[in-house]
């Protein structure tokens, strides 16, 4: 599968999958679950929920 690749491809590719199997994981109910969480609890703050008067500041 990874004749021909570089030394430091090979080594890039290590690293990668050693950052993901250091991920620490959660059941995609737990996740939904906090999120669900997180935005109910930020909702209150939210522009475009709330509704503010104010122009962008980007414009």
């Amino acid at each position: 599968m990874y004749f021909g690749a570089s030394a430091s491809a090979l080594q890039r590719l290590v690293e990668q999958l050693k950052l993901e199997a250091a991920v620490e994981r959660i059941k995609v109910s737990q996740a939904a679950a906090e999120l669900q969480q997180y935005c109910m609890q930020k909702a209150c703050k939210d522009a475009l929920l709330v509704g503010e008067p104010r122009s962008c500041a980007l414009f």
